[in-house]
């Protein structure tokens, strides 16, 4: 059975944590398995930047992902949270693996991360970190923190990292958390075969393109001795001027393609994805239950 999340709109809801608190708990009201945020430290000015598409600039509001949702996690009972994606390579990875843990035991381990490796120079500039090894060292991060979630002491020896036989504590309820991966680089599907937990295809519809890319995704798992059944496809769905209809056609052809997860974005307009025409708290809220009432019995 497939589950079924929606992200929380926070470029539309703003900043104000009655207005957010109000959405997760609608979302676990209607019945969606899990919630997501997204993440970006700092936008950029854009009208310093004449050639800015203006996707993701300081006139957007991103709350930080962690500290959301240890608000939402005293909020809310049963609902997953779920980054999609945190932008792993700009942070440091001891820190976000403390961060991670904490919040998996404040929400009784409702915790399921994403990584990615971003795209916005100008965040790993601010953060001081290096954005042109962001892939490769991200690999080396995972590692890192599922060795800090297993164990009370770790002494790790990278490229990148070192832990001088140290670790975090609490440990999370789950030995280590799951670690998801957005992207759709072949160098992508090749770190979730190796250390990943699952896969987010954010950028493609269902059709020949996600099947070809899940099948080589699968390959490589085999290749590295792993089970179909250990790697999860959550894939993201919009709504935009479509019907309900071509809603449930899009979720049963995630099913066919064995998606584990399906992620309804209200407010996302990149790609093939189209957001919903309203902007306020009541537009959300209608689309998430129509949303919900339409494709339910597909799950």
């Amino acid at each position: 059975m497939m589950k079924l999340g929606i992200s929380l709109p926070e470029t539309d809801l703003g900043a104000d944590p009655a207005v957010l608190r109000d959405f997760a708990q609608l979302a676990e009201g209607i019945g969606y398995h899990h919630l997501v945020v997204y993440d970006h430290v700092v936008g950029v000015d854009p009208t310093s930047r004449p050639d800015w598409d203006g996707v993701d600039s300081s006139d957007d509001i991103y709350h930080d992902p962690f500290v959301l949702f240890g608000y939402l996690a005293g909020q809310t009972r049963t609902i997953e949270l779920s980054v999609q994606v945190l932008v792993l390579s700009q942070r440091q990875t001891a820190l976000v693996a403390k961060q991670a843990a904490s919040v998996d035991i404040l929400s009784g381990g409702r915790l399921r991360l994403g990584v990615g490796i971003g795209w916005n120079e100008a965040e790993f500039v601010a953060l001081g970190e290096n954005f042109s090894n962001r892939g490769v060292r991200s690999e080396e991060q995972v590692e890192v923190m599922k060795a800090l979630w297993s164990e009370p002491y770790v002494l790790f020896e990278g490229k990148w990292h070192h832990i001088p036989n140290a670790g975090i504590n609490p440990l999370p309820t789950r030995k280590p958390l799951p670690v998801w991966f957005g992207g759709k680089h072949d160098n992508v599907l090749r770190r979730i075969a190796r250390v990943g937990d699952g896969w987010m295809p954010l950028h493609c519809a269902a059709g020949e393109t996600a099947r070809r890319e899940i099948e080589t995704l699968m390959g490589y798992a085999e290749a590295e001795g792993r089970s179909r059944d250990e790697i999860g496809i959550d894939a993201w769905v919009s709504m935009g001027a479509a019907t309900a209809e071509d809603w449930c056609r899009e979720v049963s052809g995630w099913r066919e393609l064995g998606a584990t997860h399906i992620t309804l974005n209200t407010a996302f307009d990149v790609g093939h994805h189209r957001r919903i025409a309203g902007r306020s708290f009541d537009d959300h809220a209608a689309a998430a239950r129509e949303f919900f009432a339409a494709v339910k019995d597909l799950l």
